[in-house]
């Protein structure tokens, strides 16, 4: 009886109820699939969230962009290489999770339902074949699900990168039209090496960093902002710097490196050399234009601002002597720093660079070679000391009373002055054609004390024949007409005056130079 039941009625029964089985077969291959399906995008979805978010690194394969390595020492924006460094990652690791889960998947059914069943075999092999048949099943839409999210996080990536490079490009041609329409399309003058600056370098804002920045455009580095290796943040367009949240601009020149205005980019610049020779005078008329600017200023006209540190201390300076009435200090014969400051408000703010070189560097070549600013010059002072002219001392009769002291004026002669720098000029590719040029005569003050015009020069016109009849400078009269689109006579006197602040010669004068 008992080889009857074990080997008749218990086959018979396992059979029937492996047959009562075989229905669900499908079901149970269908879950285990779509269970695969769901642990293959869990673990997708978790590297995901690592990849991008968390970071950690068992969720790194790839070096990361960090600032230290980079030629410029601050953070990538996202679209510029992090994302796609993100997106090689998320392949390496989704392919790593798909093999792992399952792997994993196929080894815990074999060692549950056939190595080590909790069970007899007889019961958990049927189940088994149908979890591998679900196993099998379900690796193929696991692997596409997984490939179609590849596909659409590229092609998202895609999108988003060019629309990023897009909008870092349109910022870009904006700015630049921004500065076309400053006429600023060569760029920035540096005041110190006097080249012009495409976009200048800025220090980072942070106080305990200082790390300097070359062209903080939109672009690699960031589109809106800038995040340096420290941390702090800066803005890339000239156009989001605030008047109160502008950075230090530096020259982008190694051979210079200095601090330029940080007005610098700002506004339309105007560039205004002072040409003349030695004790010509220039000095004194520079300070005698920014104290006739200064006193039009406190009495409603366009205001008037240092533009650093340096310019201010000097007009100080200057400012005092001249009130003094006293003689200023010589020019250094090294290359002049630009005397700048920032006239109007608003829309109408103008950075003026006013540049007052050693008289020496107009009678050398290889001097006037190094005055490169005046390539940006539109309007051009020549400083004409009427002593300095031969013809003065034989032709003007000086009235009754004390002699003028001859070491009063300058020792260089005009015409030889005017010559080599017109020359250095023209040869830098300025456009003197298309220029103005004011010549000043200076110490009117000196020459109407001791008498020596014959009438008050009202005018150009009668001072272009004062000089040109009574001193004898023709050929440089012609000249400056020849060389220049638009030259005008001023006589000046660069002296102060209490209630107009200084005589009313050097008003008019400065108003001709900063016209338009």
């Amino acid at each position: 009886m008992a080889e009857i039941v074990a080997f008749v009625l218990v086959p018979a029964l396992y059979l029937v109820a492996l047959g009562a089985f075989l229905p669900f077969v499908p079901v149970i291959a269908a879950l285990r699939g779509l269970a695969l399906v769901m642990q293959v995008l869990a673990g997708y979805g978790r590297t995901l969230f690592g990849v991008v978010y968390r970071r950690t690194p068992e969720f790194q394969t790839l070096p990361p962009y960090r600032p230290q390595d980079e030629q410029v020492k601050a953070y990538r924006n996202y679209f510029f290489g992090p994302a796609f460094r993100d997106l090689r990652q998320l392949l390496t690791l989704a392919r790593r999770s798909y093999a792992t889960t399952v792997g994993d998947s196929f080894r815990a059914v074999t060692s549950r339902q056939f190595v080590a069943p909790t069970r007899h075999r007889a019961l958990t092999m049927p189940y088994g074949v149908a979890l591998y048949l679900g196993l099998c099943v379900g690796t193929v839409p696991a692997l596409a699900l997984i490939c179609l999210l590849l596909g659409l996080h590229a092609l998202v990536l895609a999108l988003l990168t060019a629309g990023a490079r897009f909008v870092a490009g349109a910022l870009r041609t904006v700015d630049r039209a921004v500065l076309w329409m400053k006429r600023l399309r060569t760029g920035m003058l540096c005041p110190h090496c006097f080249e012009r600056v495409p976009y200048p370098a800025y220090d980072c804002p942070s106080a305990t960093c200082r790390r300097r920045h070359t062209d903080i455009r939109p672009g690699t580095y960031g589109i809106f902002r800038r995040r340096c290796e420290c941390g702090g943040h800066m803005p890339t367009l000239l156009m989001l710097m605030g008047r109160n949240g502008r950075l230090q601009a530096h020259c982008v020149y190694p051979r210079c490196g200095k601090p330029m205005n940080t007005d610098a980019g700002h506004m339309p610049e105007v560039v205004i050399p002072l040409i003349g020779g030695q004790a010509a005078g220039k000095t004194q008329l520079m300070a005698a234009m920014l104290l006739s600017l200064e006193h039009a200023a406190a009495n409603g006209g366009p205001a008037i601002t240092l533009a650093d540190e340096e310019s201010d201390a000097n007009y100080q300076v200057l400012r005092e002597v001249l009130q003094m009435r006293g003689h200023t200090r010589a020019t250094q014969r090294t290359l002049p720093r630009a005397h700048s400051f920032v006239l109007g408000r608003g829309l109408s703010q103008r950075l003026v660079h006013l540049f007052d070189t050693a008289g020496e560097r107009f009678v050398d070549r290889d001097d006037t070679d190094a005055l490169r600013y005046a390539r940006a010059a539109r309007t051009f002072v020549f400083v004409l000391d009427p002593m300095a002219v031969k013809a003065f001392w034989t032709r003007v009769e000086p009235a009754p009373g004390p002699l003028m002291d001859r070491t009063l004026g300058s020792t260089v002669d005009p015409e030889e002055v005017f010559a080599r720098s017109v020359q250095a000029v023209a040869a830098m590719g300025a456009p003197l054609g298309r220029s103005r040029l004011a010549v000043a005569v200076s110490k009117m003050d000196l020459l109407t004390e001791h008498g020596l015009l014959p009438a008050r020069l009202e005018d150009s016109a009668a001072t272009r024949t004062w000089l040109r009849d009574v001193l004898g400078l023709h050929s440089l009269v012609r000249a400056m007409d020849l060389h220049f689109g638009e030259v005008r006579f001023f006589h000046t006197a660069a002296v102060t005056k209490e209630e107009a602040g200084v005589d009313a010669s050097v008003t008019e004068f400065v108003a001709w130079c900063l016209r338009g």
